[in-house]
């Protein structure tokens, strides 16, 4: 355990900050996954609604420290491209 009292500060501040880190990334996932199911039950309609929500979250999270605003773009762009195939071969 740290003794000085900055040592002490920055221990609860880096233990605040790695849960709600954990709790973004977790919201990240659950959500990409849910995305993804409705891409495998080839349901378009649904898809894009999870998508849409897949989006929110992302960007909220490319705002914060959480995540950088390219990565979240990529990750946006890689679902797209799901979504995208799935139109196609709907239509």
């Amino acid at each position: 355990m740290p003794t000085r009292p900055s040592a002490r500060k920055r221990l609860r501040q880096n233990v605040r900050s790695r849960a709600l880190n954990h709790w973004r990334k977790r919201r990240i996932k659950d959500q990409v996954k849910s995305f993804l199911k409705a891409i495998q039950s080839h349901d378009v309609k649904a898809a894009e609604a999870e998508f849409r929500k897949t989006c929110g979250i992302l960007d909220k999270v490319a705002c914060t420290s959480t995540m950088h605003r390219n990565t979240a773009a990529r990750r946006k762009s890689r679902l797209a491209a799901h979504l995208t195939a799935l139109k196609v071969a709907k239509a």
